[in-house]
């Protein structure tokens, strides 16, 4: 079998199926993105790079879509280089929104295509109207609506679609659920586990010492993922309770939701404001897997908001960890967590009342054995990337045959 793979950023959601089909000498596997950090052994890395970007002056509405076309001109060049090289995929594998697979199709017209949907943009009731400074305006709703545009095109020209969680899947339109997997990615159960033993040096932080750990793990500190609010709930904590520690894994940038002007950010502004102890708040900025891992299996409680998005990985990776988490009672956690089963729930927009909870598991940790034990078997249960993996090489395979996928389809 010839497969492309399409993503900006290599390996991401495909590293492991990408890994595996290589495996296998009878797969051709070509993956094509912006760079190549890193090599999967017998993956065919090769790049695209857009002429340029989206014009300024473009209709505000449209930017996003033109980026996407000139992105999508991108990869149509290389497929026409990789044709005259003598290599036609079975079936192509790319992520959408970006444009990538626009139009790979008028290259490769036999070749079959499988997508992956992270998120259809509504300008009500989601994401863009849930914080409390969201003025959502029908100009907005008109750009909102208008980001979808390269996804339309994809949902339409695809074979098949991947979509990770039931959440994302119900935001998608129901006419487009007949082609549609809900199939998640899976996280690593045997490096992502509990470890009573994990070292609580993480770099060169050393926190030893600390009695209660209260963690927080992000790509980039923002509103999206209600950062002010845990900052504000951790600052109350700290005052209540002077041997609690907390450590902060990201960057201090806006990775969703409105930026910053640069020099600025989320990070800086909460320290500016609440004035924490530096001596008990650590922010440890990017991590490596090792270290990362070790925070979550440190942790005393796990912090995790989130407005209703796309769910982090992060999440899911600390209850396979057994972490004790509080998390916002927002539609996308309600789909993986139960308060009281395997972790808290609290209001997202209460930083009080989300302290509260916090500190009601910080006191009682040590009887909760159980809710840990609850948290890693909702991972082993649905979300195990060794019991995943399968059905994702499986929908490949599927789809390249032309099959529709047994017992996959979303639409009941």
């Amino acid at each position: 079998m010839r497969v492309l793979f399409l993503h900006n950023n290599f390996p991401a959601q495909y590293r492991h199926v990408a890994r595996h089909l290589a495996e296998d000498k009878a797969n051709q596997v070509i993956f094509a993105s912006h760079r190549v950090p890193e090599k999967i052994p017998g993956v065919v890395n090769v790049q695209f790079k857009p002429h340029r970007i989206g014009k300024s002056d473009t209709h505000h509405y449209l930017r996003n879509f033109e980026t996407a076309v000139i992105n999508g001109q991108s990869v149509f060049r290389l497929c026409i280089k990789l044709k005259k090289q003598g290599f036609s995929p079975d079936i192509i594998c790319s992520h959408s929104g970006w444009g990538n697979s626009l139009y790979v199709k008028d290259v490769f017209p036999d070749a079959r295509l499988l997508s992956y949907f992270e998120w259809y943009y509504h300008a009500h009731g989601a994401d863009a109207d849930f914080l409390k400074d969201s003025d959502v305006g029908f100009d907005d709703a008109g750009r909102i609506r208008t980001k979808n545009a390269a996804l339309l095109m994809d949902l339409a020209a695809c074979d098949w679609g991947q979509v990770p969680t039931q959440f994302q899947l119900s935001q998608i339109p129901d006419v487009f659920h007949r082609k549609l997997s809900r199939l998640h990615d899976g996280v690593d159960t045997d490096f992502f586990k509990p470890n009573p033993k994990a070292s609580k040096i993480i770099g060169d932080l050393d926190v030893s010492e600390a009695s209660e750990i209260l963690t927080y793990a992000t790509r980039g500190m923002e509103p999206y993922r209600g950062f002010p609010e845990f900052m504000r709930a951790a600052a109350l904590l700290m005052k209540k309770r002077p041997n609690l520690h907390v450590i902060v894994v990201g960057e201090d940038r806006v990775a969703y939701g409105k930026k910053l002007p640069e020099g600025d950010g989320w990070g800086k502004r909460m320290r500016e404001e609440l004035q924490p102890d530096p001596d008990r708040l650590h922010f440890t900025g990017h991590l490596s897997y090792e270290d990362y891992v070790k925070v979550l299996q440190i942790s005393t409680v796990q912090a995790y908001l989130t407005v209703p998005f796309v769910l982090s990985w992060s999440l899911i990776e600390s209850l396979s960890c057994g972490a004790l988490i509080v998390a916002s009672d927002t539609a996308p956690v309600r789909e993986i967590m139960e308060h009281g089963k395997n972790g808290f729930l609290a209001d997202f927009f209460d930083h009080e009342a989300f302290a509260a909870q916090i500190e009601d598991v910080l006191k009682s940790a040590d009887t909760l054995a159980h809710i840990r034990s609850a948290a890693r078997q909702t991972v082993l249960d649905h979300y195990a990337h060794k019991d995943l993996l399968p059905q994702q090489l499986q929908l490949i395979h599927d789809v390249a045959a032309g099959r529709i996928p047994p017992g996959n389809a979303a639409a009941k």
